[in-house]
């Protein structure tokens, strides 16, 4: 059984199913550069959500804890899911160096998606692997 149709009723059967498409918005990513909770005790700065930025970031926390380490130039440790940095630090600056370590660490260069892996790449370097695009390329190590 062969059924005809001709282009004008073709078109006007493939508009209506388009009109039927729910309408695509542009993509939009729910991720969000967690803020840092912190508190100053003294000469000691703690940040109680520590957890959570590795968690969103997919890294472990002695990564990040490294990270900040090296960028601020003093020690740090961890106590019960909080990071206790020695020094006075704002929540400003402190989510200021997690912001950078998102963008430099964290998100993909190419298409802006936080689905990425480092890989050590010897030398003082790493690769960044994106999940989502297949990018690769070298970040230097923290």
């Amino acid at each position: 059984m062969v059924i005809r149709i001709d282009n004008n009723s073709y078109e006007k059967l493939l508009d209506e199913a388009f009109d039927k498409l729910p309408k695509l918005e542009a993509e939009k990513s729910d991720f969000v550069i967690p803020n840092v909770d912190s508190l100053v005790q003294g000469n000691k700065t703690t940040i109680r959500n520590i957890a959570a930025i590795a968690d969103k970031a997919r890294r472990d926390v002695s990564d990040i804890a490294r990270y900040l380490s090296k960028e601020f130039g003093v020690p740090t440790s961890t106590e019960e899911q909080r990071l206790v940095l020695t020094g006075k630090f704002s929540q400003e600056q402190l989510s200021k160096e997690v912001r950078k370590y998102f963008e430099t660490y964290v998100i993909c260069r190419e298409c802006g998606k936080p689905d990425t892996h480092l890989e050590n790449a010897g030398r003082g370097m790493l690769t960044m692997v994106c999940e989502a695009c297949g990018a690769r390329y070298g970040v230097k190590n923290y």
